[in-house]
C-alpha cells in the first residue's frame, strides 16, 4: 500500500492539471491528472503536497487546503491513498515537469480530457466545494467498476442512474440539469 497526494491549483475558474506524457510504465500514462506524488519517509500529507507541487512546477503552494481521501484499487497495481488538496495561492515561476505537461484548464472543460473514470467524481465534489470526504474507487485494468463515497455507493462517474430512486422513494434527477448535484449532507452522506 502507498501513500500518494494529489493537488489541484486553482485560478479565475481554472485548473492547473498535468498531462503524463514523459514516464514510461506510467499507470497515468496519456491521462490528465493534478500534481503530485509518492510520500517520502517521515512525511505528512502537507509535507508530500508541497515538496511535489514544487518539484513538478517550480511553485511554491501559499494557501491550501486538505479536501479528502481517496482509496484506489486496481487489480493490476497496489492499493493506493490518495490524500487530495486544492489550492489557490502560490507563489514563483513554472518551470518545466519531468513527468508530463502542466496547462491551465477551464473547470468545465476537464469533463473531455482523457482521466481515470473516478476522477471526474472527486473533481465534482471538489468543484462543490463538498465537505471532507472518503471515496473508495475499486477499478480492473481502466474499469471503473464501484465507487463508494463516505461508505455509501455511488453510481460509476457519479452521474446517476436514469429511473433510479433514493431511499426514500424520491426519483434521482437527471444530472444534466440543476437538480443532479453530486453533494453530501451534513453527516457527509451522498445525496444525488
Amino acid at each position: 500500500m502507498i501513500n500518494t497526494t494529489l493537488c489541484y491549483l486553482m485560478r479565475a475558474g481554472e485548473v492547473l492539471m498535468l498531462h503524463r506524457t514523459k514516464k514510461e510504465n506510467d499507470l497515468n500514462r496519456d491521462k490528465w491528472i493534478g500534481l503530485g506524488g509518492k510520500f517520502e519517509d517521515r512525511e505528512s500529507p502537507e509535507d508530500c503536497v508541497l515538496r511535489e507541487v514544487k518539484e513538478e512546477t517550480g511553485l511554491t503552494l501559499t494557501s491550501w487546503r486538505y479536501r479528502g481521501i481517496v482509496t484506489f484499487v486496481n487489480d493490476l497495481y497496489e492499493t493506493e491513498y490518495m490524500h487530495l488538496f486544492t489550492a489557490d495561492g502560490f507563489t514563483g515561476e513554472m518551470i518545466p515537469c519531468d513527468e508530463g505537461d502542466p496547462e491551465w484548464i477551464p473547470w468545465e472543460k476537464l469533463g473531455e480530457l482523457p482521466q481515470w473514470e473516478g476522477d471526474r467524481i472527486f473533481l465534482r465534489l471538489l468543484r462543490e466545494d463538498a465537505p471532507f470526504f472518503s471515496l473508495k474507487l475499486v477499478y480492473s485494468g481502466e474499469k471503473l467498476l464501484e465507487a463508494v463515497l463516505n461508505g455509501k455507493p455511488v453510481p460509476a462517474g457519479g452521474k446517476p442512474a436514469p429511473g433510479t430512486e433514493t431511499a426514500d422513494g424520491r426519483a434521482v434527477p437527471d444530472p444534466g440539469t440543476s437538480g443532479g448535484k453530486l453533494t453530501l449532507d451534513k453527516q457527509g452522506a451522498c445525496e444525488v
